[in-house]
């Protein structure tokens, strides 16, 4: 467990050094793909998008990943190519405005094995150590929609893959690939190359046991599975000399099926491979199967998921050591003080904020704008996507910053303090305009503060916005109802509706219960304010409770308090199993109640991303929910919720039921200021029910044009 320190980032701050390469601090923008590039030809898009992470003061850049053997090899055509002199000039543009901005470039190669589906597309067999046998569970793609199923069949053509078993010919050309790809990054002027040793890729595969059954001298004992990378790293270190820092990157471990690389054996590999001439080892992780453990790895939904594993290479290597994982920066300066590893990437909340590490030295930690771990970036690879990030707007077009001041200052009232909300309040007030914020609850947050219960993750992006408007002396004002009059008594220029989506009770009989109830409800329930009249006095009685005793003030300490107490019934039945109501069964499950979700349509979870998405429908199914998929509810008792799958009738026994369907978009106070003379805009769910990356882009959108 790793011990997290609050005493400044002394370690995390401090230059380092990787083999020949000094680098200024000790954080580290791990490989991402962009997927910006034409034809394996770095564009400026791409330039533009590390530079910013440069500028930021991110010490290393690691490029995503680049093919080899361009095309051959490939994940997708987006991907820079190291097989050809032409694509010298892209890579050398990118080193220059990296090393512009005070940073090193590290380029990785990769050839992606069992994994290339662009050798599928152009019917090239996979080149793997040994044709992969059985079959992988798709049970999780019941909840795509068809859409996505649509998507994630087009970047492979719809052809299903072959594969060939890699001769001592295709060894020995695989080395040649990797020790040209070194040449060609060291013409570049980049500063290191990270040799991809993990995640299935060709070289992790002839690794791992669990895909390389080999009888020759690269298959049997680890010495020998390890026998190619080594020889990689040999010819690329003869290739390029002092001139480059050698990296390797290796799974610590991989999840979720027999037979996968284990700890000791990744150490062992680290060992071999700083004998073979690496200069640094970057520990990863790796879920063997995407639709079942993707969060397991490469992508952890855990905090410093990796911080352990990379703990052993270190024993056992005298080369600096990476770890990566959702390493926060209080995670990571305790790490390095721990002497877990050296250096610490940050790939997902570098997305989030590209100036993590110049807030870090100015001392201003609360500034970072945090990633909620939403996997709203990673869901677009899977259909060879750019990354959106759902709480930074200009992921990918980092030239609409730094914000431009307005030379026309405008009086903004934005009404409804949830995530959209905020946003436009902290963006127009950014921008120079005198902004008032309303809201009729007793707190900012909205949906945010309530869904933090669920998603803790949620609570770090509410702290950083309250943070943010307090700092930008926003005029807040709560327990202050909107009114056509009171808007118009403010004399605003623009006024900025993001008063959320509108939840309706169920048509059905019993429908109007008062144990019957949707999110607004049982929200007033959780946080002890609002509108109670609706429900049980008990619940009535311990929400005010709650509310005096001051527990409702912060998420924590509801879901801490829950779990020894909960005020409702043993029995629960969700309505809706869309993200409220995934998140809400596995919250409710968790503390002890029976939970049943019954979803009209077939799949869960939407509109999740994907990742996030398959592992919270595994969660819910551990932890005990019962889910019925296209069923109907056709009626609701005092004890019991009666619904519909195809022909057959069910009941559900239904101490309390929580409606988190009959969610839609609506704005009343829109048509309430027609006419009255301030420019009005809609935001968020108020306008389309889209959620935080909803709400926070079409905010980011109005405030950046007002």
């Amino acid at each position: 467990m790793v011990k997290i320190r609050s005493s400044g980032y002394a370690h995390l701050l401090a230059p380092g050094v990787i083999g020949p390469m000094a680098v200024p601090n000790r954080v580290v923008l791990p490989a991402m793909d962009m997927n910006l590039c034409v034809d394996g030809e770095i564009e400026e898009g791409d330039v533009a998008h590390f530079a910013a992470r440069a500028a930021g003061g991110t010490g290393l850049i690691i490029t995503g990943c680049c093919a080899v053997a361009y095309p051959v090899g490939c994940a997708s055509t987006k991907e820079p190519g190291l097989s050809e002199d032409r694509f010298i000039p892209g890579l050398a543009a990118l080193a220059d405005a990296v090393h512009a901005e005070g940073s090193k470039l590290c380029v990785q190669m990769t050839h992606h094995g069992r994994v290339a589906r662009i050798d599928t597309i152009d019917d090239r067999p996979l080149l793997v150590p040994t044709t992969p046998s059985g079959t992988r569970d798709m049970s999780a793609l019941a909840d795509n929609t068809p859409g996505e199923l649509q998507k994630m069949a087009a970047v492979s053509g719809g052809k299903s893959a072959t594969y060939h078993e890699a001769t001592q010919d295709d060894i020995d050309w695989l080395v040649r690939c990797f020790a040209d790809a070194a040449g060609r990054v060291q013409a570049a002027g980049g500063d290191a190359v990270e040799i991809h040793c993990a995640h299935g890729y060709v070289l992790g595969g002839f690794l791992s046991r669990a895909d390389n059954q080999r009888t020759d001298g690269y298959g049997g004992p680890l010495e020998n599975r390890a026998r190619l990378a080594c020889e990689v790293i040999a010819a690329v270190k003869e290739r390029v000399g002092d001139s480059l820092a050698v990296i390797v990157r290796v799974a610590g471990r991989e999840f979720g099926e027999e037979n996968g690389l284990t700890t000791e054996e990744a150490v062992g590999a680290a060992k071999l491979f700083q004998a073979a001439g690496a200069d640094a080892i970057h520990v990863t992780g790796w879920g063997r199967n995407p639709f079942s453990n993707f969060t397991d790895g490469p992508l952890p939904d855990k905090v410093g998921a990796y911080v352990e594993l990379a703990g052993e290479v270190k024993k056992a290597v005298s080369i600096p050591v990476i770890t990566v994982g959702r390493m926060l920066p209080e995670v990571g300066e305790a790490a390095i003080a721990d002497g877990k590893t050296d250096f610490v990437a940050m790939g997902r909340q570098l997305l989030a904020d590209p100036d993590l590490v110049s807030r870090l030295r100015a001392g201003r930690p609360e500034r970072i704008r945090p990633c909620i771990n939403c996997y709203v970036c990673v869901q677009e690879n899977f259909w060879d996507g750019t990354p959106v990030c759902a709480v930074n707007p200009a992921l990918g077009n980092e030239t609409v910053l730094p914000l431009v001041r307005t030379a026309n200052p405008k009086h903004v009232v934005v009404v409804g303090a949830g995530p959209g909300g905020l946003e436009a309040a902290r963006v127009a007030a950014e921008r120079g305009h005198r902004v008032t914020l309303l809201d009729k609850g007793d707190r900012l947050g909205g949906t945010l503060w309530f869904s933090s219960l669920t998603t803790p993750d949620n609570h770090r992006l509410l702290r950083w916005l309250k943070n943010e408007v307090e700092r930008l002396d926003v005029d807040i004002r709560l327990k202050t109802e909107a009114t056509k009059e009171l808007v118009g008594s403010l004399a605003p220029d623009v006024v900025i509706v993001a008063t959320g989506a509108v939840r309706d009770r169920p048509d059905v009989p019993g429908g109007h219960l008062p144990h019957v109830h949707t999110g607004d409800s049982l929200r007033a329930v959780m946080t002890g304010s609002g509108d109670l009249s609706q429900v049980s006095w008990f619940l009535r009685m311990a929400g005010r409770l709650g509310r005096l005793s001051g527990i409702t003030r912060s998420p924590k300490a509801v879901r801490t308090v829950t779990r020894a107490f909960l005020p409702m019934g043993k029995d629960v039945v969700v309505v809706g199993g869309s993200l409220v109501g995934l998140e809400l069964s596995e919250f409710l499950a968790e503390r002890g109640r029976n939970v049943t979700l019954v979803e009209a349509g077939q799949q869960l979870g939407v509109p999740m991303a994907l990742p996030r998405r398959w592992t919270a429908v595994r969660h819910a199914r551990e932890k005990g929910v019962r889910i019925h998929r296209n069923a109907t509810v056709t009626r609701i008792t005092e004890g019991h919720v009666v619904f519909r799958v195809d022909d057959q009738l069910m009941t559900a026994a239904a101490d309390m039921v929580v409606v988190a369907s009959g969610v839609s978009a609506r704005a009343p106070l829109v048509d309430a200021l027609a006419g009255t003379g301030p420019d009005v805009h809609v935001v968020g769910d108020a306008a389309s029910v889209d959620y935080i990356e909803g709400a926070i882009h079409t905010a980011w959108r109005v405030a950046t044009a007002v």
